[in-house]
């Protein structure tokens, strides 16, 4: 089937829920203001039409853009990257090495958390000791589970002791999973916890963090609010409130950017551009990000156990001709799991050739001459949809039959973190730009399932290369290391390494400030809205 075909099928898929909404009754539409497009213009409230609800404002509970994205606002961590990905002070003022295996950050003082508490040392090694807590079972442990102690040194001194020498640290800690929490909400979800609830019942819900906007209302599904906090130790942020709104379907998000009922469309089908292009109220911002897309599969059902299996799939598939019809062009291939921008990205790794010849050769050794049935699951995201049909067309060639199945966004995680999928699409940033972050997640035997590790990859030999990866410190020798990691992951092919993509948002024109950050986080405390 050829893209063009797939475009309308998925075009005709859209439309109908867009005039669904776009006709409905008069009296049943909800705090829609009678002229939309005076909307831009009164006060500082932005609202952005958003694909995907966060899943938990648990920082330590959660690993999807969509909840990082919110919780950024409300949490900070001790540093920060800046526009040119540089790492500069947020809650720490200063950090040094001690020793090989020693990290000493001094704090800022007089910041207080949302619920009026202090922020000190203490908070620093409550947060940690939480997300390091097995009980807890957070997501997000592979970030720091190369941490042995965290030591108040006094109240605004705080230690990391590693394991190993772990030069990558501060931009582990700039992850929003390194996100500082009030010690008084971790001690009410602990009490959660001790009731016989699951750990972030509470947090998930009460986010209390030292960030510029804190949480004031949420209804999953629908929307979130952010209000600003006025008690803000640095520059207030200059919007009075945000609001996520979610927007399912993308030709719904672009009516509401282009009539002004929201100011941010997030994201834009590449299939779209041109008509954002076109509006005179608003622009395409096109961030390059560290971005992969990929094609997973679930190693322990068969015939996934079969490497040559996976390899066919990889050689069959063109990847121009996705990068062409699904992103428009705004992406480039993928040959292996490091994007460019990233530590550890190699420019001289080839991935796997596109030759369907060969791929048939390799499935009749397998035993699958004949092919055999198969799932592809996405969640509801039109690109990621339109890439599913086309991997369902072109597997044909390889008598694998497969069916779609489009889940919603919390199912889609929920269900591949526990390994009842077959295949699926997804993709995988890297906020850190560090080679570790980019792979150890996704292919560490220690984190099968929801940590990031969804296609159940275990490998002796890639664990001791992920292991050896994070433990040196010579950056030369680290190189070398994820070099020799990339070229066996491209061999063993738990994944096909589709395409590095850009972040595509459509921004109304007097929206401010507004920036998008590698790893696809909106920064809004300098947003405002031009009146």
């Amino acid at each position: 089937m050829s893209f063009k075909k797939i475009a309308w099928f998925i075009l005709v898929l859209l439309l109908v829920p867009a005039l669904l909404v776009a006709c409905g009754p008069a009296d049943e539409v909800v705090d829609e203001p009678a002229d939309e497009t005076e909307v831009v213009s009164e006060g500082q409230d932005l609202i952005i039409a958003t694909l995907s609800d966060a899943v938990s404002l648990d920082p330590h509970g959660s690993n999807d853009v969509p909840s990082a994205n919110v919780c950024i606002s409300i949490y900070e961590s001790l540093v920060e990257f800046d526009e040119n990905s540089e790492l500069q002070p947020l809650l720490a003022t200063d950090w040094e090495a001690v020793d090989d295996v020693t990290w000493e950050f001094t704090l800022r003082e007089g910041v207080k958390f949302h619920d009026g508490t202090d922020f000190t040392a203490e908070a620093v090694k409550a947060s940690f000791e939480r997300l390091l807590d097995p009980d807890v079972a957070s997501p997000r442990l592979f970030l720091f589970a190369m941490l042995e102690e965290v030591i108040v040194v006094d109240d605004y001194t705080v230690q990391f002791v590693t394991e190993f020498p772990f030069a990558p640290l501060p931009a582990h800690l700039a992850h929003s999973g390194g996100a500082i929490i009030s010690p008084a909400a971790i001690e009410a979800d602990y009490e959660e916890m001790a009731a016989g609830n699951e750990a972030g019942t509470y947090l998930a819900e009460n986010p209390v963090g030292t960030g510029f906007f804190k949480l004031e209302s949420w209804d999953p599904g629908d929307q979130l609010v952010m209000v600003r906090n006025d008690d803000y130790w640095g520059e207030n942020a200059k919007l009075d409130s945000v609001t996520w709104r979610v927007v399912p379907e993308s030709l719904t998000r672009l009516s509401e950017l282009e009539t002004g009922f929201a100011h941010i469309a997030d994201p834009v089908e590449p299939s779209d551009i041109s008509r954002v292009e076109g509006m005179d109220n608003a622009r395409m911002d096109i961030t390059s990000v560290t971005v992969m897309a990929y094609l997973g599969y679930n190693l322990d059902k068969a015939p996934y156990d079969d490497v040559r299996v996976r390899q066919a799939i990889s050689m069959a598939i063109n990847k121009e001709e996705i990068i062409e019809g699904a992103y428009e062009g705004t992406a480039i291939p993928a040959e292996g799991p490091i994007a460019p921008g990233v530590f550890g990205h190699d420019p001289a790794i080839s991935g796997l050739p596109y030759d369907v010849d060969r791929a048939k050769e390799l499935m009749a050794e397998a035993g699958y001459e004949d092919g055999f049935e198969a799932t592809i699951w996405t969640n509801d995201n039109p690109v990621r949809i339109m890439i599913a049909e086309y991997l369902q067309s072109e597997l044909r060639e390889l008598n694998i039959d497969i069916e779609i199945e489009v889940l919603e966004w919390g199912a889609y995680l929920d269900g591949t973190g526990a390994g009842e999928h077959e295949m699926f699409i997804l993709g995988w940033s890297t906020p850190t730009l560090d080679a570790d972050y980019a792979v150890y997640a996704l292919f560490h035997s220690d984190n099968i399932g929801e940590p990031g590790n969804r296609a159940f990859y275990r490998s002796d030999e890639a664990d001791a290369l992920l292991d050896a990866g994070r433990q040196e410190a010579d950056p030369d020798a680290r190189l070398e290391i994820y070099s020799e990691l990339q070229e066996l992951l491209i061999e063993d092919a738990p994944m096909l390494y589709l395409v590095y993509n850009e972040n595509l948002v459509g921004v109304n024109n007097n929206v401010q400030n507004f920036w998008v950050t590698p790893a696809s986080m909106f920064m809004l405390q300098d947003v405002y809205i031009e009146e």
